[in-house]
């Protein structure tokens, strides 16, 4: 495991390994990206919650991605959490393999490229640890011991991460027109903690850290580093930068909102790249049902005649397909027109 690690022997390369070769039309060198347009920005501490649906709603709709400022989690958190991720990273390989499988069941691990890399033709530049966060705070001895504090730090980051996920999901909810708390409990009952790392590369026209794509859950909120533009998103034919805004965090739309609205809101595709001088590292708080939970589009937005665009399926065989089909599952949701 530890030679699969990119972490463990990009700096031993002056060329991107045929393997991590993206084909020709998925190369982040063939297209430019746009550094015009911006993702909006939405002020969580606007004392107008009206106003703030208003903001939370049209992102949603438009883009499937904003950023959230005033958002009440310290900058102190925020530094420790990816601080804590980046001296993850940053450990040997055998003591990092070793942290993160103390589970025999998986709940916490540490892989690289993709969860499914087996199946890929072509690699990822990245490693990612991945750890699920219930709210019972069940796991929480399988989790890394190391570097020092890991436990308190991340513990501490969950329990933000909920807090601010559900005001997120509230305020969508409302901004629909459903009850408020639709998405509490079981619909948001799982979440899971993916720390990234991108190490640099050599010829990052050739290579990217994650392909294009949705995430497979309700919601994303993203901790990056400043200064380092590598997150783009998809919008209207030409991929658009996700520029850092200090201390806020990114926030997109995943497939399972897009179900639950009947195609309102978006969840959108994105990518990301990578650079030739320079690590990144980043903290993604996945917002998922648990596995037996059925999704499909919220009844209320169905009472007065419209008609479903997606039909009926548990999370558990969502994700077994997505993980199988990837982007593909998305149109076999669709229903067909009767």
């Amino acid at each position: 495991m530890d030679q699969k690690l990119v972490s463990s022997w990009f700096h031993l390369h002056s060329s991107v390994p045929l393997s991590y070769v993206q084909p020709p039309e998925s190369r982040p060198g063939m297209v430019e990206a746009s550094s015009k347009r911006k993702i909006p920005v939405v002020d969580l501490g606007l004392h107008d919650r009206a106003e703030t649906l208003k903001q939370i709603l049209k992102a949603s709709e438009e883009f499937g991605f904003f950023q959230v400022i005033n958002h009440g989690v310290s900058k102190e958190l925020m530094d420790e959490t990816l601080d804590i991720f980046k001296e993850f990273h940053a450990m040997p390989a055998e003591e990092k393999i070793r942290e993160s499988s103390r589970d025999p069941n998986g709940s916490c691990r540490l892989y690289t490229s993709r969860e499914i890399n087996d199946k890929d033709v072509v690699q990822f530049w990245r490693d990612t640890l991945r750890h699920i966060c219930p709210p019972s705070g069940e796991f929480m001895e399988f989790l890394p011991q190391k570097p020092a504090k890991y436990h308190e730090v991340v513990a501490k980051y969950a329990q933000e991460m909920r807090t601010l996920g559900l005001k997120i999901l509230e305020l969508l909810c409302e901004g629909l027109g459903l009850d408020q708390n639709y998405c509490c409990g079981e619909l948001s009952d799982s979440p899971l903690l993916l720390a990234h790392h991108y190490p640099p590369c050599p010829e990052p026209t050739l290579t990217l850290g994650a392909p294009k794509h949705r995430d497979p859950n309700l919601a994303t909120i993203l901790l990056q580093e400043n200064d380092i533009n590598a997150l783009q998103v998809f919008k209207d034919g030409e991929w658009i930068v996700v520029e850092p805004i200090p201390y806020a965090f990114v926030v997109n739309i995943g497939l399972m909102l897009q179900i639950i609205s009947n195609g309102r809101l978006v969840g959108a595709e994105h990518r990301v790249v990578t650079n030739s001088g320079i690590g990144r590292t980043t903290v993604a708080y996945f917002i998922r049902p648990t596995n037996k939970q059925i999704i499909e589009p919220a009844k209320p937005l169905l009472s007065s005649g419209a008609r479903p665009i997606y039909g009926s399926i548990t999370y558990e065989e969502f994700l077994r397909n997505f993980l199988s089909k990837g982007p593909e599952i998305e149109q076999e949701l669709l229903l067909k027109p009767s």
